[in-house]
């Protein structure tokens, strides 16, 4: 097949309004913990809104975090938390949530999964790719096709149950939670919440 037709393949096949939704809830938790969300970033996370779900009153709260928040003062947060002098207080890799340690089997099974299903780190990006920002872009990216034709349901339920689900949900709690959380508390409630209901959509999805 050629590359044309690999894109004609793509396009060809309709993403639901649903999966979009997801998907671009796991682009934005990707890119909101890739990096200190700039003062633009900031401006479309204040106009967000919610429901009254607990997934929604979470967007509702980072919301209105958003509006009152500055870029210098999340950049700070973010540093405490992710960076820090040696290290920050979370390490948001499967690896480390796994094993105790950074780039140990996880992430190896992880880079074979990639391999196989055409996935690449960026050149642009250092970081191991089992951290938690590149495993939600990846995710985003399947579901909708980004990089060729969407994946489907079943596909997307071995990739998060293999590499998701055994510890984002833990690592969103302790966001929620952690000592220098305070813009970044309610991303760990969306993460958390959104982690459930994944969860519980794949365990109950039959394809």
């Amino acid at each position: 097949m050629t590359e044309k037709d690999t894109m004609t393949a793509a396009e060809t096949i309709a993403v639901a309004d649903e999966d979009r939704q997801r998907a671009d809830l796991y682009n934005f938790l990707g890119v909101i913990l890739s990096a200190p969300p700039d003062e633009m970033l900031l401006a479309q996370t204040a106009s967000l809104q919610g429901d009254e779900s607990e997934l929604g009153r979470a967007i509702a709260t980072l919301a209105k975090m958003a509006k009152v928040t500055k870029p210098k003062s999340v950049e700070s947060e973010y540093n405490r938390l992710f960076i820090g002098l040696g290290r920050g207080e979370l390490l948001p890799y499967a690896s480390y949530y796994l094993t105790g340690f950074l780039n140990e089997k996880p992430l190896a099974l992880l880079r074979q999964d990639m391999t196989a299903r055409g996935l690449a780190r960026s050149d642009t990006v250092f970081e191991p790719e089992d951290n938690i920002a590149s495993l939600m872009e990846m995710m985003g990216a399947m579901i909708v096709g980004r990089f060729g034709v969407p994946a489907s349901l079943a596909s997307q339920k071995t990739f998060f149950n293999k590499h998701i689900a055994p510890w984002a949900s833990h690592f969103f709690s302790d966001l929620e939670g952690a000592k220098n959380s305070v813009f970044y508390a309610p991303v760990g409630t969306i993460g958390r919440s959104f982690m459930e209901i994944e969860t519980e959509a794949f365990r109950m999805s039959t394809d």
